[in-house]
């Protein structure tokens, strides 16, 4: 049985939006990344009580800590980041999600990835230790211009940090988006890392963001893949459907179920058991 979750700032900026028209959706969880405005680490003792209530009231769960962790340049200062990951750790406890989204750190325009690649893993190692410590998961995301942007490097970062508290958030539109086929190039080399996917599309050439299924993220072929590998975990809604805001992409109401109606249609036709 797959589980459904999403992004749920792509609906709304006002939470309790976002928990309704969740809700009406059917799904269970949801990936907490921004409410009211607010980036979810920035949330004060008021607005989580107000999170967690309308949580409970709607019936829903969090999948993941939706967080900006690692999403600074690699030689930027990481010591007031690596506090940044302590509210993370928090926020994944006081919500009780099992998983923390963070990334590999921006590279520099113009730098070689490979010169930067023993301070990612110095710090990557630091972050998956406090995860550790914390009893939560990272999922690591491929983010087009962070040294793990391609499915080698993402191999680099899980497998020499070597922990079970750092695993892969598998997002096929960002792969495409640096050239790359996701599932034939990418889906092999790292299906024993893959615990988390989220569902973005987009068309190779242009960079449109559509729904699921309608671009060249080779979504199809990697459900079919998942389901014969007896995969049993979330698949987070993510579709960018219309303009970004200050935390990431965006889709309001009427698009994010667009995205939602495409991606479920297609585990209906594919035969998968979804939740």
């Amino acid at each position: 049985m797959w589980t459904l979750s999403g992004f749920a700032d792509e609906i709304s900026p006002d939470f309790e939006t976002q928990c309704r028209v969740a809700a009406a959706l059917e799904l269970k969880f949801i990936e907490l990344r921004s409410a009211w405005d607010t980036n979810v680490l920035d949330l004060d003792d008021a607005q989580r009580q107000r999170v967690k209530s309308l949580l409970r009231q709607y019936g829903l769960e969090v999948s993941s800590i939706g967080s900006p962790i690692g999403k600074i340049f690699v030689d930027e200062d990481f010591d007031a980041h690596l506090e940044r990951m302590h509210q993370a750790a928090y926020m994944a406890e006081y919500f009780r999600a099992p998983y923390v989204r963070i990334f590999s750190f921006f590279v520099r325009p113009g730098t070689d990835p490979d010169s930067c690649r023993d301070e990612v893993l110095r710090r990557m190692s630091a972050l998956t230790k406090l995860a550790t410590d914390a009893g939560v998961v990272l999922l690591h995301e491929n983010e087009q211009g962070s040294y793990g942007d391609t499915p080698e490097r993402c191999l680099d970062v899980v497998e020499s940090v070597g922990s079970p508290h750092l695993t892969l958030a598998w997002d096929p539109a960002n792969f495409v988006q640096v050239g790359v086929r996701p599932y034939t190039d990418g889906y092999r080399l790292l299906r024993s890392h893959i615990e988390y996917v989220q569902i973005k599309d987009v068309k190779h050439g242009s960079g449109k963001l559509v729904p699921a299924g309608h671009g060249d993220g080779e979504i199809r072929d990697t459900v079919r893949a998942l389901r014969a590998d007896g995969f049993d975990g979330f698949f987070s809604l993510e579709p960018h459907l219309s303009d970004a805001h200050t935390f990431g992409g965006f889709s309001g109401p009427e698009l994010f179920t667009d995205a939602w109606e495409a991606f479920t249609t297609m585990l209906r036709t594919e035969g998968v058991p979804y939740t």
